[in-house]
């Protein structure tokens, strides 16, 4: 059974199978999460969904405090050996990589990939995370997408990770559309309140996913949680 830590925004420490995966590392420039410390997150492999900055805004510094082996695309794995930083894996959408007896599938995102300083940054993704019980789809930042269905026809889901702040990626409506797309009975929603623009209506967002026969879970951040 898969433990969730919620790190704020995007960021989660997930344990799946004893591997500790935390994804799109953005802590202590988040507001919502002053009261957590990076020196208390654990990392065995980091995933990174695309550059933005928030979604990277902690990842040099987690990656050399835990020696975290970075999956994402090739130009962030790039970007980061420039950091000093250079145990990553590259990948791009379609392909499927083991690491620790997780299964990383990279899947299609609908977004924009750049670095603070507005150089190139790759293709956006997200990924399907297989364990030994567990498959969790981290979407990232995306809209909505037909693509998602290709994610039902391979993958049994036991949860989805999906946007829900809408502005810059899916709403809760298009999010709710999202987890019948790609099979997900239970959702956790991320990328919402950090900021004025993905502020949303916590019971609006839930009753959409009701509406559907999916449950939405909106944590608190710091809150840990369990599949």
């Amino acid at each position: 059974m898969a433990k969730i830590w919620y790190l704020g925004h995007s960021c989660f420490q997930f344990e799946i199978d004893g591997v500790q995966v935390v994804t799109d590392p953005f802590i202590t420039g988040n507001p919502l999460a002053r009261h957590l410390s990076i020196e208390d997150v654990n990392a065995d492999i980091i995933l990174v969904t695309h550059g933005h900055g928030d979604h990277i805004g902690d990842l040099v510094e987690l990656a050399k405090q835990t020696g975290a082996e970075v999956i994402t695309n090739y130009e962030i794995c790039e970007w980061l050996k420039k950091q000093g930083y250079d145990k990553s894996r590259p990948m791009n959408h379609g392909g499927t990589y083991v690491c620790k007896g997780i299964s990383f599938k990279m899947v299609n995102a609908a977004h924009s990939s750049s670095f603070p300083d507005g150089t190139y940054a790759g293709n956006p993704g997200g990924f399907v995370v297989s364990g030994e019980t567990d498959c969790i789809y981290y979407a990232g930042d995306t809209g909505l997408t037909l693509d998602m269905q290709l994610i039902k026809d391979e993958f049994d889901l036991s949860l989805a990770v999906l946007p829900v702040g809408d502005n810059f990626t899916m709403g809760p409506r298009d999010a709710a559309r999202a987890a019948e797309f790609c099979g997900a009975k239970r959702v956790v929603g991320m990328h919402f309140d950090t900021f004025g623009f993905i502020e949303i209506d916590h019971q609006q967002a839930k009753n959409e996913f009701e509406q559907k026969g999916v449950e939405l879970v909106l944590p608190e951040v710091g809150q840990k949680l369990e599949l």
